[in-house]
């Protein structure tokens, strides 16, 4: 999943940024290096949710990759399938992140199997569906439009399809929280952020990044019709969670 046309994320440390987080040109231009540095284990998440999505893929059916940025998920799913066909749809609702992942998986030879839309997932309908993923995006979506989303995923999926949800969590317990917080900054310390950019990211994500704890994500799962729901990764503020639908 290597590309060089990412460049270093550096934008919190050049000036003080006073506007909302915006998945922009910017942003677009430095993903790779910012997801990598702030989410643990990101590479190794990519490769099982690959392996997931190839063990689960059934012919005729769709895989859905939802916020699909910059298309890590599909590079590393084209490397899973190998020669086995498949059929991907991703969406993501930002341009500058659509060009990006056009030109990174397209030129892997992903225009055989993929299809990149630029659209807001809670506009579009879903076809049949073995797997559907969204990796750190239904935290980008108003609360009171999550349910919404939910029951859509679990409404297309087939039965015996699964949705991977992965997310930036939250805990009740206030202490809990502030170890959950003191952990995740010094990460972000230790793969090179300072402690400005740090401070100044957060600020930027006030409001727009909304996480939720996991036993909010696993109700509105179950409410939605899921039954059987693992929590596969975690890692302080960050959950994967699989969900099947019943076969």
């Amino acid at each position: 999943m290597e590309n060089n046309i990412f460049l270093k994320d550096d934008i919190f440390l050049k000036e003080e940024n006073s506007k909302p987080f915006e998945f922009n040109e910017t942003v677009a231009s430095v993903f790779d290096d910012m997801i990598m540095r702030s989410v643990p284990f990101y590479r190794e998440l990519i490769k099982q949710q690959a392996r997931l999505a190839a063990k689960y893929y059934k012919e005729g059916t769709k895989i859905y990759d939802l916020g699909c940025s910059t298309g890590n998920f599909e590079l590393a799913l084209i490397e899973e399938m190998k020669s086995r066909d498949f059929s991907l749809i991703a969406i993501d609702s930002s341009t500058a992140m659509m060009e990006l992942f056009s030109k990174r998986v397209f030129a892997y030879g992903g225009d055989k199997n993929i299809i990149g839309i630029t659209s807001d997932i809670m506009e579009r309908d879903f076809e049949p569906s073995s797997v559907i993923i969204s990796n750190l995006t239904v935290q980008f979506i108003n609360p009171e439009k999550r349910k919404t989303l939910i029951e859509k995923i679990y409404k297309s999926l087939i039965p015996g399809g699964i949705f991977i949800l992965t997310e930036k969590t939250i805990n009740k317990d206030e202490d809990l929280l502030q170890l959950q917080q003191e952990f995740y900054y010094k990460l972000k310390e230790e793969n090179g952020y300072s402690k400005i950019e740090i401070a100044r990211k957060r600020e930027a994500l006030e409001n727009v990044l909304i996480p939720e704890t996991i036993e909010e994500h696993i109700s509105r799962l179950k409410q939605c019709g899921f039954n059987a729901i693992e929590i596969w990764f975690k890692w302080f503020h960050f959950a994967s969670i699989i969900c099947r639908k019943d076969p």
